[in-house]
């Protein structure tokens, strides 16, 4: 299993989260769940309901976002027949704590746990995906691994296979800190996931090259899995630059043998 814990340096995460404590009131047909990941601290996640018979995506977000952000962009999914779950991280929107790679990991599983618990309290036949973007591929993928099984299937876009793929592409300090034994970690897990799988990049991604998505597809070692290039995208803009492209690769990943009940 990938040890993240050793890049919890403290330049690392000051140079590698950008925590956002914006945090609004969740609009008509959504709410707020938080969970507790210790003693003193909640993460805020927001659920996006259509109907409970449809299928639920559990989303982990990009850096610099926050839950809350996509009250605009929840619509997409819930007119596409998905509910929407997203998850935030510690410091983030209204979740406490402060941020950290250890975190990160150890935080997606309480949070899958009480996702999943609530949605199956809600609608215990339907299906669950789970999706990352950007950073939460991060955590997506640990998710991945561990609970294939248990999930329809992974949704990864404009993400990496490792955290430490974009440290050297960014060029960042690494103080004393052995990066490649990780990055084999992370992609001897990746090999390991063989429940279906969708890559969703932007073709002009400069943050995240999109050779970042391709080597995860590579990796994967299942034959149910797609890359979907988004022309003229951005690592940004990549879910509005081609929205028609975007939503319909993942309805069409989501609802593949699903029929929802009436």
């Amino acid at each position: 299993m990938p040890d993240y814990a050793r890049l919890d340096h403290p330049v690392l995460v000051q140079l590698l989260f950008y925590p956002r404590n914006d945090h609004d009131q969740a609009p008509p047909g959504a709410f707020d769940f938080p969970v507790p990941v210790d003693e003193v601290v909640n993460i805020v996640c927001r659920f996006y309901t259509g109907q409970e018979s449809w299928p639920w995506l559990i989303y982990f977000h990009g850096n610099g976002e926050v839950a809350c952000d996509y009250d605009y962009i929840a619509p997409f999914y819930t007119t596409r027949r998905i509910n929407l779950v997203v998850a935030d991280y510690r410091g983030y929107g209204g979740s406490g704590g402060q941020p950290g790679f250890a975190h990160l990991i150890e935080d997606a599983h309480i949070l899958y746990q009480a996702l999943t618990d609530e949605i199956k309290r809600r609608s215990s036949s339907a299906p669950i995906f789970i999706m990352g973007r950007s950073l939460g591929s991060t955590s997506a993928l640990e998710l991945g691994y561990n609970y294939q099984d248990r999930i329809q299937g992974l949704i990864i876009e404009s993400g990496f296979a490792s955290v430490t793929r974009l440290i050297k592409h960014l060029g960042l300090p690494v103080p004393g800190i052995e990066l490649d034994s990780l990055e084999n970690q992370c992609l001897e897990m990746i090999a390991a996931i063989k429940c279906p799988c969708l890559m969703i990049h932007g073709e002009y991604d400069n943050l995240v090259p999109a050779r970042e998505g391709q080597m995860i597809m590579e990796t994967l070692p299942g034959a149910d899995k797609k890359f979907v290039l988004i022309p003229g995208a951005g690592h940004n803009d990549v879910i509005f630059a081609r929205p028609e492209l975007y939503f319909s690769a993942i309805e069409n990943f989501v609802y593949r043998g699903f029929v929802p009940r009436k």
